[in-house]
């Protein structure tokens, strides 16, 4: 989660129909059964587990009625910022890339449930050294869309490019644990990239397939890290610079043909991809054709209707929009094309800021007094998201379902008063900052007449989204009490999510509550050392539970949800259960 709301905030996710999609459910195909989407009950468990040597064998488990052939049409709103696997820091993003992209490790999805396994590599890696050293082995027949090998100095090649300058953006973990440098600019004085320091003493390859990472501390979660896109290999002689930002060189099932940034995508089938080493990717379609800058509510009416080619189109950035959410839900045809599922692991919250905020017997008190129904209805109703009592996702490792303070979910004016009392000093305002939009305008009415019910006056401040997220989000020292934030963690652990928000000794980009309790600061350090990933995992959600949201530094709203849509003849289509798009590895047409 590190600065994941001033990158991409989840604030106008629930609201704006353009929102970016970030990190992390589930509808048909290798995904789930069916066309129609599962019901939350059937989402219970989506975390992701790890595989076997054999599970990373591939090929891919078949889609329930999958036929080869055809063209399938993705219609979004925007192109992706970045095509480069270095820079790709964004779930949509991440899932469309895996079209053309290949990594050491990454997620297999089987009836809606992922399952962590060796993509490039023969497995999700071997540790040593108390999880200090991870040498990972690739496969056999695995190569670029040219026919050339891919090799282990390819994968070292594209990893060293994170370092370098141009790459700021991207996930910043592989700098960071191999210097063992925190701060970014730190890591980047040991190692500036290959092109400006040459080779990285902390990568080694013994021999084309093997690579051996060595790390400066124990690192339990490298093999979710692998997933990430910035894992990916790339030939240095394929390496065009800024330009591989438009046309990277495939190691999947499709390559780029042609790309008109902003207008216009072509991708066709890779004949040097090998599905027996793949076993998350599929090639069904024979060509998948973009298209940028189209409205969206024309998009989602052509899919609905099946006009023109919306029976085989499907959107991955673009939600269903909330005008047509009621005429999609009424008419059992049109339903059957609306994707739902849980938007992987993200989170909102309504966060207080702990130094302005700081008598917990007062965020006692919001927490009671938050009409968590009527404020999800004024988003749009439970389409929107699962109503929380926890801070981290069901998506995640280690999550356990617990609600420290129960409270009906259209509040309890009485409790609060209870906890105002106890305060220290009484509370007779506050202030609620917010991007205005129609739905977040209903929302801010909503809290500020359950605050007055409790006898505070809401002050709110409402403000387009650059100055949101210039003023609170990415301002030092904002200026209000309160307001609401989207967040998700960087893979399916806590470990990118407790350790960033609630550290004190970080700054209020990654901990926006600005919570501080240097218990928990002693105990995340503690925890960090642990090298193996469920048990790290395990003892951070305790920390969450028992300690941390103890004190309310911030208030679970939702688990939020997404909807989308897909052509009559698209098969296959299913919320990425990480990645929390439609995901297009797995799609065919029924008819061709």
């Amino acid at each position: 989660m590190p600065r994941i709301r001033p990158r991409a905030a989840a604030v106008p996710a629930l609201a704006a129909v353009s929102a970016m999609l970030v990190l992390c459910s589930c509808s048909s195909g290798a995904g789930a059964k069916g066309d129609d989407a599962p019901s939350v009950a059937e989402e219970a468990n989506l975390t992701a587990g790890i595989g076997t040597a054999k599970d990373s064998a591939g090929p891919a488990p078949a889609v329930e009625g999958a036929r080869r052939g055809g063209t399938v049409h993705v219609a979004n709103l925007r192109d992706s910022s970045h095509l480069d696997p270095q820079k790709i820091y964004a779930g949509e993003a991440y899932n469309t890339s895996l079209l053309w992209g290949r990594q050491l490790t990454q997620y297999q999805v089987v009836d809606g449930k992922p399952k962590l396994v060796g993509d490039l590599a023969t497995d999700t890696g071997k540790p040593s050294d108390g999880s200090r050293t991870w040498t990972y082995r690739l496969k056999d027949g695995i190569a670029w869309e040219d026919g050339k090998p891919i090799t282990s100095k390819h994968v070292k090649y594209g990893i060293e490019r994170t370092f370098a300058p141009g790459f700021e953006l991207g996930p910043p973990y592989w700098p960071q644990w191999l210097t063992g440098k925190q701060d970014l600019a730190k890591a980047r004085e040991v190692y500036g990239g290959p092109k400006k320091d040459g080779d990285f003493k902390g990568i080694e390859t013994p021999d084309d397939k093997t690579i051996v990472f060595h790390f400066a501390q124990p690192q339990s979660d490298v093999p979710f890290m692998a997933a990430q896109s910035s894992s990916s290999p790339v030939r240095p002689d394929k390496d065009t610079g800024t330009k591989y930002d438009l046309k990277p060189f495939a190691t999947g099932p499709y390559r780029i043909v042609e790309h008109r940034q902003n207008q216009s995508m072509t991708l066709e089938r890779n004949p040097h991809w090998k599905a027996g080493t793949d076993p998350i990717r599929h090639q069904y379609a024979d060509k998948f054709e973009f298209t940028f800058e189209k409205k969206e509510l024309n998009t989602a009416q052509e899919i609905l209707n099946g006009r023109g080619e919306g029976a085989d189109t499907v959107t991955t950035k673009n939600e269903l929009p909330p005008e047509l959410y009621g005429e999609a839900t009424r008419d059992p045809k049109k339903k059957r094309l609306v994707v739902d599922g849980r938007r992987g692991a993200f989170t909102y919250h309504l966060v207080a800021r702990n130094d302005r905020v700081a008598d917990p017997e007062v965020r006692k008190a919001i927490h009671y007094l938050f009409p968590r129904q009527q404020a999800r209805q004024a988003l749009g109703g439970p389409r929107v998201g699962d109503i929380a009592t926890t801070y981290s996702s069901p998506a995640i490792v280690g999550y356990e379902k617990y609600d420290l303070y129960p409270v009906a979910p259209t509040g309890d004016i009485k409790k609060a008063k209870e906890h105002l009392a106890k305060a220290e000093k009484p509370v007779k305002s506050l202030s609620y900052a917010y991007e205005s939009n129609a739905a977040n305008d209903r929302m801010a009415q909503v809290l500020v007449e359950a605050f007055e019910k409790a006898g505070i006056t809401l002050v709110t401040k409402p403000m387009p989204l650059p100055a949101f997220t210039n003023e609170v989000q990415r301002n030092a020292d904002p200026k209000y009490d309160l307001w609401m934030s989207g967040s998700s963690v960087d893979w399916p652990t806590p470990a990118t999510g407790v350790p960033y928000r609630f550290d004190s000794r970080r700054d209020s980009l990654d901990n926006d509550p600005r919570y501080k309790n240097p218990a928990v600061d002693k105990e995340l350090d503690r925890i960090a050392k642990i090298g193996d990933a469920e048990k790290k995992a395990e003892a951070l959600i305790a920390l969450e539970k028992n300690k941390i949201m103890k004190d309310v530094p911030l208030v679970p709203f939702l688990h939020q949800r997404v909807q989308q849509a897909r052509g009559a003849n698209v098969g296959g289509a299913f919320i990425h259960p990480i990645y929390g798009t439609i995901s297009l590895a797995w799609l065919y047409l029924k008819k061709s």
